[in-house]
C-alpha cells in the first residue's frame, strides 16, 4: 500500500568536515529499512511516466515494488534486464532531471528517490549474490566495441545477452573509460566498476586493454582482417579544450582531464604513487559542470587551503548536479560567479602565481538559450593561486576520424551517427560522447543501447 505520510529519505553521507580530508564515498547509502519505506512512497502510477525519463527505459515501479516488499534481489533481476551498469547509474545519473522529474508525487511534493532505491539494490546484490550472469548461447557473429565507458559496456553487455562474440578494445590498462579515470573514488568507487566489468565478462564479453585503435589496430582491420562483421565506436570525447588565454602553458595548469586521470585511474593522492599531482595551497577550477566540481573536490582532499571555482555565468545557469554544487559548498569550496579569466599569471620557476579575471554581466540568450555573459569594462580583478585547473569540456579525440575510410564527423569531431548510431561507414556505429560531445552516463548508456538493436538488426539484416 502506498504511504503518503512517509516524507523522502535523506541520504546518509559523511560530515563535511570529514570527507574533505579523505577519498572514501561521500554517501553510505538507504539501509534496507530505509529502502523499503522509501520505496512504499511510489504511486505505482498506471501510465508509469518515470520509465519515459530513463534513457535505458529501467522498468522502475516494477522494481520498486519489489523493494517495498523487501524482495530485494527480485528487484536487481528487474533493473538488470535494461541496464549493464545499475550500481553506477544508481551513484551518477542525474535522476533529478530524468526519472524522477516525472515522478507524479514530485508534482506537489518530493519525487521518490528512484536513482537511490537503484543505488541499493544493486549494491544488495553485489553484496549478498554469488551468483553470476548466466552466459546466452552463442549465434556465431563477433562485434568489436571501442571504448569500454559507459556506451561500450552498454553496447557489450546488450549484444552478449543477444549471443554476439563481443571484443572490448580499452586504450588505457584498466577498463572502464569515463567512469575509472574521470569520476573520483568518493563519488563512484573503482572496486563497483569492477564487479560491474566482471559481470559483463562473465557474459562472455572479452576486453582487450591497452589498444589504441587508429594505432595499434584500424576500425578497418577490425572490419576487413579480424573478421568482426560490425564495430562500435563508444571512444568518448577526451581531448580537453583551453581558453587560449597568456600563462595556459605554465607548469602548474592542468586540463581536468589530466588532473582527474591522474587522481583517479593513476592514484596520485596515496603517497606511492607512480604518477604524482601538485598538492597547491590555492587552487582556481574554471568551469562550473560536474567535471568542474569532481577537480575543485578533488584538489581540496588533497590538502589545498582554499579552492575557487571561476565561473563566468551565475548560480542559476550552472550545469553540474545541484547535488553535486551543494556536497562542494559543504566542503568549503567558494564559488566566484560572473567571473571570467583573462590571463595566468607567472610567477617564480614557471610556475602559477594568480589568475587574473574580469567580472561579467547577464546579456542577451545566446544559441543555447542561455543569457550570455558580457565583460564588466574596468572591473578586472586577481586571484591569488599556485595552481589552475581548466574544466571547460571535452572534444573526441581525432584518432579514428583519422584513420577510418569513409567516416564522416562534425566540424568540432563528433562522428556524425543517426538516431540508430548508424555512421557513414556500412557495419560502423557510433554513440555516447564520441558523438554528441561531454554529456552524462546514462546518456551514453542509451546511445549504447540503442546502437546494440541496430547492429542486431543490421547482421541479421545481412543474414537473412
Amino acid at each position: 500500500m502506498v504511504n503518503m505520510k512517509i516524507p523522502r529519505h535523506p541520504m546518509p553521507a559523511q560530515e563535511p568536515e570529514v570527507r574533505n580530508k579523505n577519498f572514501k564515498e561521500v554517501t553510505l547509502g538507504y539501509t534496507a529499512e530505509m529502502a523499503v519505506e522509501e520505496a512504499q512512497r511510489c504511486l505505482n502510477c498506471k501510465n508509469k511516466p518515470c520509465i519515459g525519463g530513463c534513457p535505458v527505459r529501467i522498468h522502475i515501479p516494477d522494481f520498486i515494488a519489489k523493494v517495498a516488499a523487501g524482495e530485494f534481489e527480485e528487484a536487481y533481476q528487474i533493473i538488470q534486464k535494461t541496464s549493464s551498469l545499475p550500481a553506477v547509474c544508481g551513484r551518477v545519473c542525474p535522476q533529478e532531471t530524468q526519472c524522477e522529474q516525472k515522478c507524479v508525487r514530485g508534482i506537489k511534493g518530493e519525487a521518490v528517490a528512484i536513482g537511490r532505491l537503484e543505488r541499493f539494490v544493486a549494491d544488495w546484490h553485489i553484496e549478498h549474490s554469488c551468483d553470476l550472469p548466466v552466459k546466452a548461447a552463442p549465434n556465431g557473429h563477433k562485434v568489436a566495441v571501442v571504448g569500454s565507458g559507459p556506451a561500450g559496456l552498454t553496447c557489450a553487455g546488450d549484444l552478449a545477452k543477444r549471443g554476439y562474440d563481443v571484443t572490448v578494445f580499452e586504450a588505457l590498462h584498466l577498463a572502464g573509460g569515463v567512469l575509472v579515470y574521470g569520476i573520483p573514488e568518493f563519488r563512484l568507487p573503482k572496486s563497483i566498476v569492477e564487479k560491474e566489468i566482471d559481470n559483463l565478462k562473465a557474459l562472455g564479453v572479452k576486453v582487450e586493454t591497452n589498444m589504441v585503435i587508429g594505432k595499434v589496430l584500424s576500425v578497418d582491420e577490425l572490419l576487413d582482417e579480424y573478421g568482426f562483421e560490425s564495430v562500435f565506436i563508444g571512444s568518448g570525447a577526451g581531448l580537453p579544450r583551453f581558453m587560449n588565454i597568456p600563462g595556459e602553458n605554465l607548469k602548474s595548469v592542468y586540463s581536468a582531464n589530466e588532473f582527474l586521470t591522474r587522481v583517479n585511474l593513476m592514484k596520485a593522492y596515496k603517497d606511492d604513487a607512480r604518477t604524482p599531482v601538485l598538492h597547491s595551497r590555492k587552487v582556481v577550477v574554471v568551469g562550473g559542470g560536474n567535471v568542474a566540481m569532481d577537480a575543485a573536490r578533488c584538489a581540496k582532499r588533497l590538502g589545498a587551503e582554499e579552492v575557487h571555482i571561476v565561473y563566468r555565468r551565475s548560480a542559476a545557469e550552472l550545469p553540474a548536479r545541484k547535488e553535486e554544487v551543494e556536497h562542494a559548498e559543504e566542503e568549503g569550496i567558494v564559488f566566484q560567479f560572473l567571473t571570467n579569466p583573462t590571463a595566468v599569471l607567472e610567477g617564480e620557476n614557471g610556475m602559477v602565481a594568480g589568475i587574473r579575471c574580469i567580472r561579467m554581466e547577464l546579456g542577451e540568450p545566446d544559441a543555447s538559450g542561455r543569457r550570455r555573459p558580457v565583460p564588466v569594462e574596468g572591473s578586472d580583478f586577481t586571484i591569488e593561486c599556485d595552481c589552475v585547473i581548466m574544466a571547460l569540456g571535452t572534444s573526441p579525440n581525432p584518432l579514428i576520424k583519422n584513420t577510418t575510410k569513409g567516416l564522416e564527423t562534425q566540424k568540432w569531431g563528433g562522428i556524425i551517427a543517426d538516431e540508430h548510431g548508424a555512421t557513414s561507414r556500412e557495419g560502423v556505429f557510433a554513440g555516447g560522447d564520441a558523438v554528441t560531445g561531454a554529456a552524462t552516463v546514462i546518456l551514453a548508456m542509451g546511445a549504447g543501447k540503442t546502437a546494440a538493436e541496430a547492429i542486431d538488426e543490421y547482421i541479421r539484416a545481412k543474414k537473412a
